[in-house]
């Protein structure tokens, strides 16, 4: 049997800290290719990334989130695929798990799959995950899974993974450049009847370790809960948003 290619993509912004660590844990003989988008950072990300001889492309320009990964899967794309893992370079997440991870899509089982730190209330505390931001996971997981029907323990994971047909389906260059951008495609894959699971990873939070300030934090809550909102309306056939077409 052909030996499938599995494609790893990191949205990197200022990465340089974790870079290297998240990296090393990625399981080389199972990966084919590791792709690094900088988004402007203001440190040697972009160095680091070619030294440690990962595939690197730049924006000239800060994008945003949402914008890093339409580039990310954008390239991607153009190896032929057959499954592309989305993985965060702060080192939240463990890497070494992504043969668990793309192991159902590469099965026919699911089309995407998804790492989740929230098995427990203690695990995520105890990992490091900060109590509001437990409280947040928590309150937009129930709400979320209540509205669309599944029953995911999180819905803001940033270790994800694709079969190349669902980036094909789901029309994510039409969604937002921010961070909101995770939800839409969520959303858009389930409206589109695509088969969705998780695993669970351990919790990591760490000093070197992104973090999404609370001004932008709100934004991105109030667009979540949007997009919910926008998943109702085309449920019952009242208004059929672009992210939905």
């Amino acid at each position: 049997m052909k030996k499938p290619k599995i494609i790893v993509v990191m949205p990197a912004y200022n990465a340089e800290k974790t870079l290297k660590k998240t990296y090393r844990d990625i399981p080389k003989g199972l990966v084919n290719e590791v792709i690094l988008v900088d988004d402007g950072s203001k440190d040697k990300t972009v160095a680091l990334a070619k030294k440690l001889g990962i595939t690197v492309f730049e924006h000239p320009n800060n994008l945003g989130y949402g914008g890093n990964q339409k580039t990310c899967y954008w390239e991607a794309l153009q190896k032929n695929p057959d499954v592309v893992v989305m993985l965060h370079p702060d080192y939240q997440y463990d890497s070494s798990l992504i043969g668990e991870l793309v192991r159902p899509i590469l099965q026919g089982r699911f089309d995407y799959m998804f790492g989740s730190r929230v098995r427990t209330r203690k695990e995520a505390l105890e990992g490091g995950m900060p109590a509001i931001k437990y409280l947040v996971n928590r309150i937009y997981s129930l709400i979320a899974n209540l509205i669309m029907g599944v029953n995911f323990t999180e819905h803001m994971s940033g270790l994800r993974a694709y079969s190349a047909r669902t980036l094909k389906k789901v029309p994510f260059q039409r969604f937002s450049n921010d961070f909101v951008f995770d939800q839409q495609f969520t959303v858009s894959a389930i409206v589109k009847g695509l088969k969705i699971a998780e695993i669970p990873i351990p919790v990591r939070y760490y000093e070197d370790s992104s973090s999404i300030q609370f001004l932008r934090g709100a934004k991105f809550m109030f667009g979540s809960f949007w997009i919910l909102f926008l998943f109702i309306l085309n449920k019952f056939n009242i208004y059929k948003s672009k992210i939905f077409k």
